[in-house]
C-alpha cells in the first residue's frame, strides 16, 4: 500500500468498474520523460512505502537528466514476473532447495515464496514419457 506523499492516487471508473490508479501529473517533471521510465515512475508511486521507496527516488526519476551519470539507485518492484523455463526452472530448484534447507533447520517451509507473484512459461523443455500409444495424449 502506498503512502502516496503525492496525493497520486485516483479511481478510474470504466462503466461499472472501479481501478485505483496512480496520476503521473501529481509529479511536477513527469511529463517529459520517456515512455519507459514514466513507467518506473509510476511503479514508484504505487510502490511507495517510505523506506525502500521514497518520495526522494520519486523526485529523481522525475528530475531525470539523460546526459548526467546516475547518482541515486531507483527501485523496480514488478506487479508479477514472467519466466521462460530456461530461468525458470533454475529459480523453481533454488525455491525448491531452500525450502528444503529451512525444513532441515526446523522451519516452516511455506515461509519461503517469491515476494511477487511468478509465472512460469514452457515452451519447448517437455519431456514426454508416454508415446506411440492409443492413449498417450490422454495420459
Amino acid at each position: 500500500m502506498s503512502i502516496d506523499s503525492f496525493s497520486a492516487r485516483g479511481t478510474l471508473e470504466v462503466g461499472d468498474q472501479s481501478y485505483e490508479i496512480f496520476r503521473l501529473s501529481a509529479v511536477p517533471g513527469t511529463e517529459k520523460l520517456p515512455y519507459a521510465l514514466k513507467v518506473l515512475a509510476e511503479n514508484l508511486l504505487r510502490t511507495e512505502d517510505g523506506a525502500n521507496i521514497t518520495q526522494d527516488h520519486i523526485n529523481a526519476i522525475a528530475a531525470w537528466d539523460p546526459s548526467a551519470d546516475p547518482s541515486i539507485e531507483i527501485q523496480f518492484t514488478p506487479a508479477r514476473v514472467i519466466m521462460q523455463d530456461f530461468t525458470g526452472v533454475p529459480c523453481i530448484v533454488d525455491l525448491a532447495t531452500m525450502r528444503e534447507a529451512v525444513t532441515a533447520l526446523g522451519g516452516d517451509p511455506n515461509k519461503v515464496n517469491p515476494l511477487s507473484p511468478a509465472e512460469m512459461v514452457i515452451d519447448h523443455s517437455v519431456i514426454l514419457d508416454v508415446f506411440g500409444t492409443s492413449d498417450a495424449f490422454a495420459r
